[in-house]
C-alpha cells in the first residue's frame, strides 16, 4: 500500500505496527523514526498541500483530530474522494484501538492485535508497579508558558503521571487542557514542575521563564531540583511513544519501582 501521515502521532503509531516503508509522504512536522527523514514533505499538519498529496495517488491517508485545525484536511480528503481514516486519540486506550484500526486498514490485523496486546500489557505492568509506591508526588505539567496552559483530568497525560505513579496536580480539573495562572500552581505547591511546551523543543525550553514568576523559585520543587524539562515528543503527541515517556518519568520519580523495567522489543526497534 502507498501511504501518507498527515500529523506525527500517526507517522509514530505506523512505525510500530512496522508500515514505515509504506510511507510515501509525510507533513512537516513528522521527525521519528529517523528513517523518514528523506520522504516528500507536504507541508505543516494544519496547511497539508492537497494537490502534492493527491499526486502521490495515495491508498490510504492517516489523519487525526486529536490535532485542532484538522478538520480542514479531513474536508479536502472528503472532498477529493481520497482514501482515508481519521483518527482521535485521547488516551492512552484510544491509542490501543488506533493500533487495531490502521493494522486492520493496512491488512496486518493479525500483526496489529499481537503489538496491541504487548502495548496494553505493558501499561498494565506500570499499573501495577505504580500502587506499591509508598509517596505518590504531585505532578503539575506545564504545557505552554505564557498564558499558561497545562492538561486536566481528561489527558493521556494524566494517565501517564497514575501508571508512573504520580498524580496529576490538574486532575479536579475535567478538561483535555485548563488555562491557569502563577498564582495557582503556586498555591498548589506542586512536587514536580516538568515542561512539556507544545511544538517545542526540549532544548528550547527555558527553565528561566519560569524561575522568574513572583515566589516560584521558593517552590519546593525548585528547590529540591524537581525542574525537569520534558521532550515534547514523548508526552504531547497521542502515540504510542507516550509509554516510553511514562517510562521515563516513572524512572525518574521511583527508580526504585521503575528502574528494571524495559520497553517492549517493537518500542525499542521501531
Amino acid at each position: 500500500m502507498k501511504l501518507i501521515s498527515i500529523c506525527p502521532s500517526n507517522t509514530e503509531l505506523l512505525a510500530y505496527l512496522g508500515l514505515i516503508d509504506q510511507l510515501v509522504a509525510v507533513d512537516d512536522f513528522s521527525d521519528w523514526p529517523a528513517s523518514i527523514a528523506k520522504l516528500p514533505r507536504l507541508g505543516p499538519d494544519l496547511s497539508i498541500d492537497m494537490d502534492k498529496l493527491a499526486s502521490y495517488e495515495p491508498d490510504l491517508v492517516l489523519a487525526s483530530l486529536s490535532v485542532p485545525g484538522m478538520e480542514k484536511n479531513i474536508e479536502e480528503l472528503k472532498k477529493r474522494g481520497i482514501p482515508h481514516i481519521i483518527l482521535d486519540p485521547q488516551s492512552l486506550g484510544d491509542i490501543a484501538e488506533d493500533l487495531l484500526t490502521v493494522g486492520q486498514a493496512c491488512g496486518i490485523e493479525e500483526h496489529a492485535l499481537h503489538i496491541q496486546m504487548e502495548y496494553l500489557t505493558f501499561i498494565g505492568d506500570m499499573k501495577k508497579r505504580a500502587t506499591t509506591v509508598s509517596v505518590t508526588p504531585s505532578l503539575y505539567w506545564e504545557w505552554w508558558p505564557k498564558p499558561i496552559f497545562t492538561p486536566g483530568s481528561i489527558n493521556w497525560l494524566t494517565e501517564i503521571s497514575a501508571i508512573a505513579g504520580g498524580l496529576n496536580e490538574f486532575r479536579d480539573v475535567e478538561l483535555a487542557s485548563v488555562q491557569t495562572d502563577w498564582d495557582d500552581v503556586l498555591k498548589r505547591a506542586p512536587d514536580y514542575i516538568l515542561l512539556a511546551w507544545v511544538g517545542v523543543r526540549s532544548d528550547k525550553v527555558k527553565k528561566e521563564v519560569v524561575l522568574k514568576r513572583p515566589g516560584w523559585p521558593e517552590l519546593a520543587a525548585v528547590k529540591k531540583n524537581h525542574l525537569a524539562k520534558m521532550e515534547e515528543e514523548l508526552y504531547c503527541r497521542p502515540s504510542p511513544r507516550l509509554l516510553e515517556g511514562a517510562l521515563k518519568l516513572g524512572k525518574m520519580i521511583h527508580p526504585e519501582i521503575y528502574a528494571d523495567l524495559k520497553l517492549p522489543d517493537w518500542v525499542t526497534n521501531a
